[in-house]
């Protein structure tokens, strides 16, 4: 399991390799893994900020501190 943070990082990477390449199948399928990656980080928040004892160490505290920077 990771963190959100992390599944964070992976749609970000994603997205900045499909940013270097031309329109195309590989481009989407980057893209369309940078969405999933996204929808994994959202869900995996919800689940934290809900449930802070499943949190990984120092995950609770980190993304209550995402979700008050995004208010």
């Amino acid at each position: 399991m990771k963190k959100a943070s992390e599944y964070r990082q992976h749609a970000e990477e994603c997205g900045s390799l499909a940013k270097g390449l031309p329109a195309g199948d590989q481009r989407d399928q980057l893209l369309k893994m940078a969405e999933t990656w996204e929808t994994l980080a959202a869900d995996r928040t919800t689940l934290v900020l809900r449930h802070p004892e499943v949190g990984l160490a120092g995950e609770h505290q980190e993304e209550v501190r995402v979700a008050k920077s995004r208010k």
